[in-house]
């Protein structure tokens, strides 16, 4: 099950039946099932608290991911900062929704093993999140 929550934001717009069909059918083309995965929405200053007690960080960020995967599901929860998404958006040229479509995939190809450390893994990253934003325009997500 896929589920959206917020904390401190308004939910965003977005069509959470058709958004779970995608995350389960990118999840499916790396040979990998959907379990419990929670979207949680927030805002900058919730995330820079997460970031500090729990990954040690002391910086924004646009998404934080804890894998619970086990027994072949995915299962998770996907923190995404709708401040940092519009901040980067702006700075990507892209649409607010484009950029939270990206990390929303990006937190659930995290979830499948892709990881984005080194610059050969950022490219692969890129490609992939690429390649499943592009299903979803077909999609007319």
């Amino acid at each position: 099950m896929i589920t959206y929550n917020t904390i401190n934001v308004a939910m965003p717009d977005i069509a959470e039946a058709e958004v779970s069909a995608w995350v389960k059918s990118t999840a499916a083309t790396y040979n990998k099932v959907v379990g419990d995965i929670n979207y949680i929405f927030v805002d900058d200053e919730t995330m820079l608290d997460i970031n500090r007690r729990f990954i040690g960080h002391d910086y924004y960020t646009d998404h934080i991911g804890f894998d619970y995967s086990k027994d072949g599901a995915l299962s998770g929860d996907i923190y995404i900062s709708l401040d940092t998404v519009k901040t980067n958006a702006e700075l990507y040229g892209a649409t607010f929704d484009e950029e939270l479509r990206r990390i929303i995939i990006h937190g659930l190809l995290h979830l499948c093993g892709l990881r984005d450390k080194t610059d050969e893994e950022r490219q692969l990253m890129h490609r992939a999140e690429d390649q499943a934003l592009a299903t979803a325009n077909s999609e007319g997500l």
